[in-house]
């Protein structure tokens, strides 16, 4: 602990850690600098020498204090540390403690008596006069600046340019690609190894061109990779993540030509469809293997695939995934048929296309993994010898959908993360950063390529399609229905509380109803808009492809069974939705039985009895509402076992009479069919002599009896006309449902609008569909397919007619469309350019560049056209922003203005910050905290505006259900209402947006601008805190130069890949000549405002000001900051900042000298001067900085910089952070993690040590 330059450890961490009997001496323990033995230094004591190594030394100055102070207080839990000048010191609210905080940060828990506190920066100003422990050396002052430059450092740079183009590092065999395709640039900084296959089939691809350069690069890597084993023994896999449309189909079929001529003439290829078996018998011909068959498996009988009557003994097994889990009635399952006929040792291919199909093996905590993940995983462990191949554009995407692709090895046996589980929290550490990392990895390793087509040449254009006057009114309406359709079911639900369905059922199906409801609406909305642009396409000469997610065929079915073939308008998806809904879950009363004629008398008689006795009236009356007569069966059930039951109470036939108590034989003596009692006919009074009928029953089960039917029929009338109020009640909303202006099924209004199903090929999982008469009166349901073509084959053949120009409409569902490919094809006969809109966007970025996919693809005539449609409703436009925004970094174009699209941060809403907004939201509108923000059209000066719009949200989030068990307030209360949010619902951003759309137009915009808002504020403080994810972040500095030659820390067994450190020298600074040019020409274009200049700070530190440059930039009031020492700031300021920290000079010879000496000294110190505490190591402000980056393999040796980063002193460097450098001089790309100065040493240590052990 003889370092002084280590600053104190922050408030949280506790001391080295002692023996446990510790707290029993007095004084404080520490760790010898010289021996590190632990010494306990007596209370008082500063200074001591070590008896063991006799070393004089000094405790440490966060002890001093604490040695000071004789007796520490009792429930310390945690050692106090002294005032840390650089820091805030707070008073704890609850208990007093005054603790030392960092600037900006903004919220944290007291270490103390671990209460959450939060500063409110406001306040703080006027609380805190500078607090005043002994003066402290000038030095030491809070560099105000320097704070700011050292939160802008944290933050990292811009993200930098995501793609650059590809090009195959180190073959050069076959034809360029036909298309331009990128790579991503952290991918790019990586080489694969080097290629040693040698291909049977290069010599036929080079002379038939039908593989391109990037295609064979795949299979010689792949080929490659199959001849090496992982540690646990089963044969290695390989990745292809290339993107849609890049040729991953013919790939495949190249890899089974090159096996196929080693002699492995089985394999196996498991899609998603099974139309795609088509796509692979011509993906197939195309590579010249006309000669290998495709066999469909779910054609083939569930019998041994190799027998005589099957007759398949080689070929490739075409299957999808669903037939993977499916097993015949006898139980024989087609895993089990299929790993017979690979046979023992089986070394042949195993293709898992579109492989994320098996994502949810490793599920989010509480659901179970599907069947088709674990059959994925299975079918590997029963062929360990396979060639497997693993086929996804979005398979790495999201880490905990990598679980089924054990044979890449990057957990398991022999490597640092023992199962999946390690390796999925490691990377959820990591952030988005982590999972380029190893991408990156797997590259290095030869088992991984990840291409996407450029998306150059494509335009885009986001279209706003407000809704119609008509329309606003139909969803205002639809959603006051909604609502009051929840209040009716509310109160009817608990009117008839005992019946069923019952209420959670009922809720379940409300509120998946609901959303069905709306996005339908939503839907349709956007139909005139798509209607209109396709025409104009149409008139352009172009082609049009619309894609949707749903198609409403449930709907349409059940219209059309309910009202018959013919209708007279198509069918209005919602209204049919809501009316099935009304009509099989309102509540009713049971409908009770009218009473029958006499003989119920003695049924009722019979029941009563078998009752319970001691049931009251009452109760008996409740049991009686669900009596049906008995059946036959039944009653003769009852007499059995009452002939059962006599013979077991005595065996003699003597029974004793109940009235004179005399015995007399059993057939002389009368049984009350009721009671049971058994008597003389003789001693009844008056006493029966004729004969009497089977079922008698004594006079006092008969007089109760009338009194009772009597009773019963009040009560049964009662109930009838409760259930007919009922039953009209429900028929008066069917009506009022019946009655509403509701648009028609989306789909088929807009193919019956472009022209009827013969100008439109529709590519959807529906079967039948609505045609108009051609007297134009009325529609028909008609099957999708004709005589000449199956049902299955319909989808393919509706293809063919769009690709070869007699239909110029396709529209697609996400469930007929995948791996469909539509583009402008120099094959195919309509090489018109494709229109593709959106009509309904997937709710998350990388299925909707799945579904683009479709249009835009290798080897096409003209790139498409997109027209992301969206409403001015809710989350929309946002979603399409940030669709937009994925398509931008692609490469795509947008068209019209660039400034009139949204300014959009791409944010995934449903991230933590998203789940954190949220419940900031909900908390801010049920009054339990402040909203971080004014809401949407409300001002901080008026605050009833406020109170009123919280009002507001508090009602709609009432209709919607969010939140539940509200009481409307009396007394006082008036007018109040109380409620809660469940736990479940505070963190669910899904159901927010999804239950956010049955709200009407105005309300609804103004809770997802609020939400957005705090959103906003939250990421922002992240940023500013340093703990934002922003993934890869790019180092920029005028001059980057590589420092010595680059070491090699470790090194990877199986491919030889290196983990290399990497030292760069940036030199940050902008000189006096730049600056100044960079004014002038601000001021050439006239694009200046007048408080653009230098400017100088309005404090001293160490006896200098800093000096910057501020101009306008494109956001109007806010400034770029650009300092000499460090350049251009990542951050904008606002003006009122500005002035309020600096101000303008007008000489600028003085600007000039401030300048120069600030970027002289920067070359040698940080801002914090000379007696840092971080020494040499603190790069804040520091112009020229040392920064050291591991490339290379990182996750081989992941725990270990975990390790060495856990014990840094700067929150920030605790972080892993993936950072990108581009050298000036001859712009080598490096990408890897950021290792701190201060790390440096200890990450060097422990690798060595790694390597060592393995050694």
């Amino acid at each position: 602990m003889a370092q002084p330059s280590i600053p104190p450890p922050p408030l949280t961490q506790q001391q080295p850690p002692g023996p446990a009997a510790a707290p029993a001496a007095p004084g404080v323990q520490v760790r010898c600098a010289g021996c590190r033995m632990i010494l306990t230094v007596g209370p008082g004591v500063t200074e001591f020498v070590c008896p063991t190594c006799q070393l004089p030394q000094m405790l440490p100055p966060e002890l001093m204090t604490r040695a000071r102070t004789n007796n520490p207080p009792p429930n310390q839990s945690v050692p106090a540390h002294g005032i840390d000048p650089t820091k805030i010191q707070l008073p704890c609210a609850n208990c007093k403690a005054i603790l030392n905080v960092p600037h900006g940060l903004a919220r944290f828990s007291c270490p103390q008596c671990g209460v959450d506190l939060a500063v409110d920066l406001n306040k703080m100003k006027q609380l805190f006069p500078p607090p005043q422990p002994r003066p402290p050396p000038p030095p030491e002052e809070v560099n105000e600046v320097a704070i700011e430059v050292e939160r802008e450092e944290d933050e990292g740079g811009p993200v930098g340019e995501t793609f650059t183009d590809y090009r195959p590092p180190k073959l050069s065999i076959g034809p360029p690609h036909p298309d331009p395709i990128v790579e991503t640039s952290s991918l790019s900084a990586v080489q694969p190894p080097e290629p040693i296959y040698d291909l049977r089939i290069k010599d036929d691809m080079e002379s038939s061109k039908a593989l391109s350069c990037l295609q064979i690069e795949t299979l010689v890597y792949a080929c490659q990779r199959h001849h090496q084993h992982l540690p646990s023994s089963a044969r290695a896999g390989f990745f292809i993540g290339d993107g849609a449309g890049v040729g991953k189909g013919r790939t495949i079929a190249g890899l089974i030509w090159e096996n196929w001529h080693h002699g492995r003439r089985k394999a196996l290829w498991i899609s998603v469809g099974s139309d795609l078996k088509f796509d692979a018998r011509r993906d197939l011909d195309d590579v010249g293997a006309a000669c290998i068959e495709v066999h469909a498996l779910n054609k083939l009988p569930y019998s041994k695939l190799d027998s005589k009557s099957v007759g398949i003994r080689q070929g490739v097994v075409f299957l999808t995934y669903s037939s993977l889990i499916a097993s015949s009635e006898k139980g024989r399952s087609r895993l089990q048929q299929l790993v017979q006929w690979c046979g023992s040792g089986f070394d042949g291919l195993v293709i898992f296309d579109e492989c994320h199909k098996a994502k949810n093996l490793v599920p989010e905590a509480g659901s179970q993994p599907t069947r088709t993940g674990e059959a994925v995983l299975e079918i590997q462990a029963r062929l360990p010898e396979a060639r497997v191949i693993y086929c996804s554009a979005t398979g790495a995407s999201e880490p905990r959908n990598m679980g089924y692709m054990v044979r890449l090895g990057l957990w398991g046996h022999g490597t640092c993360f023992p199962d999946f589980q390690r390796f999925l929290v490691a990377l959820e550490k990591g952030g988005v950063g982590a999972l380029e990392l190893v991408a990156m990895d797997m590259k290095a390793r030869g088992m991984y390529v990840c291409r996407t087509l450029s998306y150059k040449g494509v335009e885009f254009e986001v279209i706003e399609a407000p809704l119609e006057a008509e329309m606003e009114a139909m969803y205002k309406k639809a959603a006051e229905l909604w609502a009051e359709l929840r209040v009716e079911l509310l109160s009817a639900s608990a009117f008839h509380s005992n019946e069923k369905p019952n209420p959670s059922q009922l809720w379940r199906m409300y509120w998946s109803s609901h959303q069905r409801f709306f996005r339908h609406m939503c839907m349709s909305a956007k139909v005139p808009a798509t209607v209109r642009l396709a025409k104009q396409a149409l008139k352009e000469d172009k082609c049009v492809v619309i894609g949707l997610q749903s198609t409403g065929e449930a709907r349409t079915e059940e219209a059309v069974t309910k009202y018959g073939l013919e209708l007279d308008d198509f069918v209005s998806g919602p209204r049919e939705l809501l009316l099935k809904f009304v009509e099989e879950n309102y509540p009713l009363p049971e409908k009770p039985e009218p009473l029958q004629g006499d003989e119920s008398v003695k049924e009722l008689q019979r029941k009563r009895h078998s009752a319970t006795p001691g049931v009251s009236l009452k109760g008996r009356v409740r049991k009686v509402a669900k009596w049906k007569p008995a059946s036959d069966g039944e009653s003769d059930e009852e007499s059995d076992t009452d002939s059962g039951h006599e013979s077991t109470e005595s065996d003699d036939e003597f029974q004793i009479c109940e009235i004179c108590n005399s015995e007399e034989e059993r057939k002389k003596l009368l049984q009350c069919s009721c009671c049971g009692k058994l008597v003389h006919p003789a001693c009844l009074v008056p006493p029966i002599t004729d004969l009497v009928p089977e079922k008698w029953s004594c006079y006092s089960c008969k007089e109760k009896t009338d009194e009772y039917m009597q009773a019963r029929r009040v009560y049964i009338e009662e109930l009838l006309k409760r259930y007919e109020q009922a039953l009209q009640r429900k028929s008066k909303i069917l009506d009022i449902i019946r009655s509403l202006d509701l648009p028609n099924n989306p789909l088929d209004d807009i193919i019956d609008q472009l022209g009827g199903p013969d100008k439109v090929a529709e590519m959807t999982g529906r079967r039948g569909m609505l045609v108009r008469a051609s007297s134009g009166k009325g529609v028909t349901y008609q099957a999708r397919n004709t005589k000449e073509v199956t049902m299955e084959m319909v989808n393919m053949h509706e293809k063919q007619l769009f690709m070869d120009g007699k239909k110029l409409v396709a529209i697609i569902s996400e469930a007929g469309s995948a791996g469909v490919s539509l583009q402008a094809d120099r094959r195919a006969l309509n090489q018109k350019r494709r229109v593709h809109l959106t009509l309904e966007l997937p709710w998350s970025a990388d299925r909707a560049i799945q579904q683009f996919g479709r249009t835009h693809r290798s080897n096409q005539a003209s790139a498409p056209e997109y027209r992301l449609l969206f409403t001015n409703l809710g989350g929309e436009r946002r979603f399409a922003s940030i669709v937009a925004k994925r398509l931008e970094s692609l490469g795509a174009l947008t068209q019209g203005d660039r400034r009139a699209g949204p300014s959009l941060s791409a944010y995934n809403y449903d991230s933590s910050y998203g789940k954190k907004s949220l419940m900031v939201m909900y908390r801010g509108i049920m009054e339990q905290d402040n909203l971080p923000v004014v809401p949407p059209g409300c001002s901080a000066e008026k605050p009833d505006t406020i109170q009123d719009f919280i009002t507001k949200a508090k009602a709609a989030l009432v209709s919607v259900g969010i939140v539940r068990d509200t009481v409307l307030g009396n007394g006082k209360d008036n007018g109040k209402f109380s409620g809660r949010i469940v736990d479940s619902d505070m963190h669910d951003v899904g159901r927010f947006l999804n239950r956010l759309l049955g709200l009407p137009p105005d309300i609804q915009n103004r809770l997802f601008e609020l939400f957005i808002s705090i959103l906003d504020v939250l990421v922002q403080n992240a940023r500013i805190e340093g703990n934002l994810d922003s993934g890869i972040v790019d180092m920029k500095a005028n001059i980057i130069e590589l420092q010595g030659n680059p070491k090699t820390v470790h090194v990877d067994q199986m491919s030889g890949a290196l983990t290399v450190l990497f030292t760069f020298t940036l030199d940050r600074g902008i000189t006096w000549e730049s600056a100044s040019t960079m004014l002038d020409e601000k001021k050439k274009d006239g694009l200046g405002s007048a408080s653009d200049g230098f400017y100088e700070s309005r404090r001293e530190w160490l006896g200098r000001r800093h000096f910057i440059l501020a101009f306008e930039s494109s956001a109007s009031g806010m400034f770029k900051i650009v300092r000499p020492a460090v350049g251009e700031s990542v951050r904008e300021m606002p003006l009122a900042e500005l002035k309020n920290k600096y101000r303008k000079i007008s000489l600028l010879e003085k600007a000039r000298s401030g300048w120069e000496d600030e970027y002289e000294v920067s070359s040698k110190q940080c801002m914090h001067g000379p007696n840092c505490k971080l020494g040499n190591f603190c790069t804040v402000g520091r112009r020229i900085q040392e920064v050291n980056v591991l490339g290379g393999l990182i996750l081989p040796v992941w725990g270990t910089i975990e390790k060495a980063l856990s014990k840094q002193a700067r929150l920030s460097h605790r972080r892993l952070r993936v950072v990108r450098l581009e050298t000036t001089a001859d712009n080598q790309r490096i990408v890897g993690l950021l290792v701190p100065n201060a790390a440096v040493e200890t990450v060097l240590q422990d690798l060595a040590w790694v390597q060592d052990i393995e050694d």
